[in-house]
């Protein structure tokens, strides 16, 4: 599914000449794009109807479009009608009478004609359809429009978008649906206008009229442990593979220097710790806190041999020695690809090891905190930190993009949703660990609005209507997700591997995994799609024993059959301990979490 940008309509100077552009200021939802030499300033807020432009003093604009004006009228001094012949509609607002000129080869000009130096504004819509209503609704809310937004984390689980705002009246702005989940109609003046709407790949965007919106997501426990607790029954099963899978650590047989394949070796290491914490088997984990000092402390000494971190100052991040030297090695880390995904494995290692021994928690929580706050700073552009505000997070979207610095006609991209999710679950855990109160809040509150987003737009349900019926029909989970273009492909695999689209949506197995996957109906949609897959020759036993994990959310004794039935468990950071731990508490406790948090 493609979403295909028109230029319909396009503003530039009417001297011809073409100047550099200047971004005079940018904020969360918003940048301000100025063309001094021609005089414009456009105001680029996100989820704005209208697109704003400032003509200062003796300045002029032209509007030209690609197809043929087939009418033009000027309702009174402020206001202009544009109709082209493909059929839109378009509006035309100015702040005070103005000159314009109009030409048949598709050409409208309009100059500032005031000598007080006050601005021209002039705000241009397009009609979603020709009915007057909608048109009364551009009309009314004209005269006020946003110069900047910021989306502020004032408590846990909570975003609230403030605007600056000029103008007279109240801002009419537009939300995706995901932002209509999550608006609080109780704190805020706002209006859900639900019949004045755009269409969108996202969905339907719906006008909403407010200063400012709070948006309230759903309260996930962020537990080290299981949430229902391991059945007291399955404790030997586990501590054997726990035995099994303990024994086999060993730092120097990583052989790999790639950061990601190292930070998946030891999140897989750390789940131990935390699984025989839970079982009460705690002679086993002195054994993995060794292990995790070897794997870990190299690192944040630099003292790894074949890699280490980087800071690299042009934008601000970490990189890595071998994505320095290569773009392609470490999933294009060097290119600020995949951030949060790859760094969060390494963040739930430290986590867990910080928690089993505070000491070397402390003594290393100026590094710790360093790979964290690459994907999780907080601070604004004002701040002293050395890194970006949420570099992953798309704060109007709110979920994760993968792509970094990549430009790509489609925009940015997302795959793995479960790592995305890890990412900020591991945060929180550090929080935890370290006593940050601020870090728990805020690591919470992404985790539960990117697992919000995860069923948004990546969990394909058969009566959904968020894809066209032919691509709902085919799918229940979504491959990759760009910002105008959706594909059931992944990077790695052709849409007929669908247990490859299933494993990275829940990769890795975690206490938080049971909240993503919490509508257990449409856990069997996307198990029953899946499965026949499985029957394909070379398909290998690490995509079997995910399927059959999710089976295990409705169906425990059937996933538990086929899981023991596997020969291989030790891939893409998994182990038998931690399918027998997922599964075993699953089973029991009765399903408390039937429905979706949508």
């Amino acid at each position: 599914m493609h979403q295909v940008f028109t230029p319909d309509l396009t503003i530039s100077s009417s001297t011809g000449f073409h100047s550099s552009h200047v971004i005079s200021s940018f904020s969360d939802l918003s940048v301000t794009l100025e063309f001094p030499s021609s005089n414009l300033t456009f105001f680029l807020v996100r989820g704005s109807p209208y697109v704003t432009v400032s003509l200062s003093q003796y300045g002029s604009l032209s509007i030209t479009s690609i197809h043929s004006i087939s009418y033009f009228s000027s309702n009174g001094s402020l206001k202009y009608t544009l109709t082209l012949d493909n059929g839109q509609k378009w509006l035309i607002y100015t702040s005070s009478p103005t000159k314009f000129s109009f030409s048949r080869d598709m050409d409208i000009a309009f100059s500032n004609i005031s000598n007080d130096g006050v601005p021209l504004m002039l705000r241009i819509a397009m009609l979603s359809d020709s009915s007057s209503e909608n048109e009364a609704v551009l009309d009314r809310y004209s005269s006020c429009y946003p110069l900047s937004g910021d989306a502020l984390f004032t408590k846990a689980y909570c975003v609230e978008y403030k605007w600056q705002k000029k103008g007279l009246g109240t801002l009419l702005m537009l939300a995706h649906p995901l932002h209509l989940q999550l608006l609080s109609k109780d704190e805020g003046n706002v209006t859900v206008l639900k019949h004045f709407k755009y269409r969108s790949i996202d969905g339907d965007l719906v006008g909403v009229v407010g200063d400012s919106w709070l948006l309230e997501a759903e309260h996930v426990p962020v537990t080290w442990h299981s949430t229902r607790g391991v059945n007291k029954d399955s404790y030997d099963e586990i501590k054997q593979a726990l035995c099994r899978d303990v024994g086999a650590l060993c730092s120097s047989k990583i052989a790999t220097p790639s950061f990601y394949h190292y930070g998946k070796s030891i999140a897989r290491a750390a789940r131990f710790a935390l699984i025989a914490e839970e079982v009460g088997f705690l002679d086993l984990i002195s054994l993995v806190t060794k292990f995790l000092k070897e794997t870990i402390q190299p690192w944040l000494d630099g003292a790894f041999k074949g890699n280490r971190f980087l800071y690299e100052k042009q934008w601000g991040g970490l990189i890595t020695k071998l994505g320095s030297d290569d773009i392609e090695e470490d999933f294009e880390f060097g290119f600020y690809n995949y951030r949060h995904s790859l760094l969060g494995y390494f963040v739930y290692g430290i986590a867990v090891l910080a928690k089993i021994d505070p000491n070397w928690g402390n003594k290393y929580r100026s590094e710790s905190y360093s790979l964290m706050e690459d994907f999780m700073n907080l601070g604004g552009k004002d701040s002293k930190s050395k890194y970006t505000r949420l570099r992953c997070f798309d704060l109007f979207m709110l979920h994760s993009w993968d792509s970094g610095l990549d430009d790509s006609a489609d925009g940015r991209d997302q795959t793995d949703s479960g790592e995305a999710v890890n990412a900020y679950y591991s945060a929180a855990l550090m929080g935890l660990a370290y006593d940050d109160a601020n870090l728990v809040a805020l690591g919470s509150t992404l985790v539960s609005l990117e697992i919000h987003a995860a069923q948004m737009w990546r969990h394909l349900k058969m009566d959904d209507s968020k894809c066209s019926d032919e691509f709902t029909k085919e799918n229940r989970l979504m491959g990759i997700l760009w910002s105008n273009k959706r594909e059931s492909r992944t990077w790695f695999a052709p849409p007929v591997s669908k247990e490859h689209r299933l494993g990275i949506h829940v990769l890795p197995i975690l206490p938080i995994t049971e909240f993503l996957f919490s509508n257990v109906a449409f856990v069997k949609e996307v198990v029953e799609w899946t499965m026949p897959c499985l029957n394909r020759d070379g398909v290998e036993e690490k995509w079997k024993w995910l399927v059959y994990a999710m089976e295990g959310i409705y169906d425990n004794e059937a996933a538990l059959k086929k899981i023991r039935e596997l020969t291989s468990f030790d891939d893409e950071g998994n182990s038998l301990s931690n399918l027998l731990w997922w599964l075993h508490s699953r089973r029991g406790h009765g399903d408390h979490h039937q429905v979706s948090c949508i």
